[in-house]
């Protein structure tokens, strides 16, 4: 069942309007059929998202250039993992993101490149982000416990073992029952069919490529309404792609969905250290400045309606797979 019946915003234009009837330009028609049908469980159909926020410093200056340039944040996202910050650290961040109920997500545990396997640098790139072995997994729920000890409500995976463990912790009271589970775009789905299975495996918002087509959009929405996170501009790692003339057609199609602020063209700082702090702290500023120039194109075209308020973090009513029995 959808949160809420999406409707067509009545003041909504197609980007390029203004060139309608000259020859050899004809703007393509808005179609019922495509638009999702699923919402948040406040009616909005989109939020917002600054990823790779390291550590305090880089959180700081996203909330003062967010407050300076007027853009709502609902999510901060942390790409290193919780094993490369101290507990003061995290609890610095849990504590700023209260006071402006932003929701705080960081990524548990090693991952496939940073650990001794050498099958993630062939060609093939192997098992790629994925926990390697049962100690790897072991220090994905580690990070977990320790990250909502300490406040923090949103994990980031980047592991289907993974993921369903720690939503077996959840389901146990093991993990606070309030903890959202984030899929990585590095493992992100790319078929209606595997966004179904991370959603019944626990996934609470789940990352997809951002070279999905509109149409691969809608057939997801067709069988699931679980949150969807996309970046507006990828990362050169993650393709660079820059789709900020389709930002509300995005939205149409792909609501309930996380708009994300990421930045091509800018050096990779994971695992982060204080080596990277300019790197660091330049490009947070500058995903903020993404941010507000997607919020002005939304605004001009008239579908800057049905955001959702800032402090929504719920992803609404989802499909799990039943939980085996307790021991």
């Amino acid at each position: 069942m959808p949160d809420h019946e999406c409707s067509e915003s009545t003041r909504a234009r197609r980007p390029g309007a203004a060139a309608g009837g000259l020859p050899g330009f004809s703007p393509r028609e808005l179609h019922p059929s495509d638009a999702s049908a699923h919402a948040f469980p406040d009616g909005g159909a989109w939020r917002t998202e600054i990823p790779s926020v390291e550590g305090p410093e880089a959180l700081a200056v996203v909330l003062k250039e967010s407050t300076r340039l007027d853009v709502p944040i609902h999510r901060v996202s942390q790409g290193s993992g919780v094993w490369m910050l101290t507990d003061t650290e995290i609890t610095e961040m849990v504590e700023a993101t209260a006071e402006r109920d932003i929701e705080l997500c960081l990524f548990t545990g090693p991952r496939g490149t940073w650990d001794i396997g050498g099958s993630t640098r062939t060609d093939s790139k192997g098992a790629g982000l994925r926990a390697r072995g049962h100690d790897a997994v072991a220090g994905c729920v580690e990070d977990a416990v320790r990250a909502t000890e300490l406040g923090v409500k949103c994990l980031l995976v980047a592991d289907e073992g993974v993921l369903w463990t720690l939503h077996q912790m959840r389901h146990r009271g093991l993990l606070p029952e309030d903890t959202t589970l984030k899929v990585s775009a590095l493992i992100g789905p790319v078929n209606p069919a595997s966004y179904a299975v991370y959603e019944h495996l626990g996934a609470d918002s789940l990352n997809v490529p951002s070279d999905l087509t509109l149409d691969h959009l809608t057939e997801i929405r067709q069988v699931s309404g679980a949150p969807m996170d996309m970046y507006i501009e990828a990362p050169d790692d993650l393709g660079g792609y820059i789709r900020m003339y389709e930002v509300a057609e995005l939205i149409r199609r792909g609501a309930p969905l996380y708009l994300k602020f990421g930045l091509s063209k800018a050096p990779g700082i994971y695992p982060y250290g204080v080596h990277l702090r300019n790197v660091a702290l330049e490009t947070a500023r500058e995903r903020v400045r993404r941010g507000r120039l997607a919020l002005d194109l939304l605004a001009r075209l008239g579908a800057e309606d049905r955001m959702s308020p800032v402090g929504s973090r719920r992803p609404g009513r989802l499909v799990r797979f039943t939980q085996p029995p307790r021991a």
